[in-house]
C-alpha cells in the first residue's frame, strides 16, 4: 500500500466521485478489519491510513485542497497537507464513525468503540448521554496516544468536538465545554527571491498588534498557505486559540510591471 497518496491507499482514481470512495473504504476496512488480521501488527496501521485517506476524500473542502497539492507538488502533497491538517482536523466531521459501524453489524465483528480503541488507544473515546425522551451517542477522536482525559480535563479543549456537542454537554452535564478560538486567514506579498530561497519574513499580525518572523519554505508558490498554530483568536472558557494561515502572494519582477505599464499606457 502505497502510504504518500491518498487516492492510492484507497485504490481508485482521482475523478471518481464520493460513493465510489465511500465504496472503496467499506471494502478495505473489511479487508484490514483486526478481527480478520489476527496476528498481523501491520494491518491496524494500513486500516489507519485507510481512515485518513477517507476522512479527507470524503470532505469535499479537504479533497480540493488536497487536490491541488497534489497537481503542485505530485507525491509530496501529503506531506504539504499535513502541514496545514492537524488529525483533529481531518477527522473532524467525518462519518467514518457510521460507515465502520454498519460494516460492524453487518459482519459480525467487534464493536465499532473496541475496535478503534485498539487502532487509537487513548486517543479515542466515546460518549452517551441518556435523558427522558433524549438519546445522543457520538465519539471523540484525536489520533494520538496521550493520557486519556475525560470531559471537564483542561486538555479536552483540543477534542474535534462539534457545536452540537458542545451543546449537548452544556445542557446534560452540566459543563462548559471549551472551545477553540477562530482562525485568521490573511495574505502576504513575497519577493520572488524569497520564495525560491526561502528564509524568515517579517510579519505583523494586525489584530494582536504582534510582530512575527514567518519561515518561508523554499520554493514557496502562490496561493500555498502557511499555517502558524494558535496564532489566532483566544479561545474561549480555557479552549486553544485558533490558527493563523497566511496564503503566499509574490509580487511580478520589477521589470514586469515596468513592461506592463508602458504596455497599458501604449494601449
Amino acid at each position: 500500500m502505497n502510504t504518500q497518496d491518498y487516492y492510492r491507499v484507497l485504490g481508485v482514481d482521482q475523478k471518481v466521485n464520493a460513493q465510489k470512495i465511500k465504496e472503496a473504504y467499506r471494502k478495505l476496512a473489511y479487508q484490514y478489519h483486526p478481527d480478520r488480521n489476527q496476528g498481523d501488527p501491520q494491518a491496524s496501521e494500513k486500516m489507519k491510513w485507510v481512515n485518513e485517506a477517507y476522512a479527507v476524500l470524503s470532505n469535499p473542502a479537504k479533497r480540493r485542497e488536497y487536490d491541488t497539492l497534489r497537481r503542485q507538488f505530485g507525491d509530496s502533497a501529503h506531506g504539504h497537507f499535513r502541514k496545514s491538517y492537524s488529525d483533529q482536523d481531518i477527522f473532524r466531521g467525518s462519518d467514518i464513525h457510521a460507515v465502520f459501524e454498519e460494516m460492524t453489524r453487518a459482519f459480525g465483528f467487534r464493536g465499532v468503540d473496541e475496535v478503534f480503541r485498539e487502532f487509537y488507544g487513548s486517543g479515542y473515546r466515546s460518549f452517551e448521554f441518556r435523558k427522558p425522551g433524549f438519546f445522543a451517542r457520538g465519539f471523540v477522536y484525536t489520533g494520538s496516544r496521550k493520557k486519556e482525559q475525560v470531559p471537564g480535563d483542561k486538555a479536552f479543549q483540543s477534542k474535534p468536538i462539534g457545536n452540537f456537542t458542545r451543546f449537548i454537554f452544556r445542557k446534560l452535564s452540566g459543563l462548559t465545554s471549551p472551545a477553540k478560538g477562530a482562525d485568521i486567514h490573511d495574505a502576504i506579498n513575497i519577493d520572488p527571491r524569497l520564495a525560491l530561497s526561502g528564509g524568515p519574513y517579517a510579519y505583523l499580525l494586525r489584530r494582536k498588534n504582534k510582530k512575527l518572523v514567518v519561515k518561508i519554505p523554499p520554493g514557496v508558490r502562490k496561493g500555498q498557505r502557511i499555517r502558524l498554530a494558535r496564532m489566532g483568536q483566544e479561545g474561549k472558557n480555557g479552549g486553544q486559540p485558533g490558527d493563523l494561515y497566511l496564503k503566499v502572494q509574490i509580487r511580478k519582477p520589477l521589470l514586469e510591471n515596468v513592461k506592463e505599464f508602458f504596455t497599458g499606457f501604449l494601449n
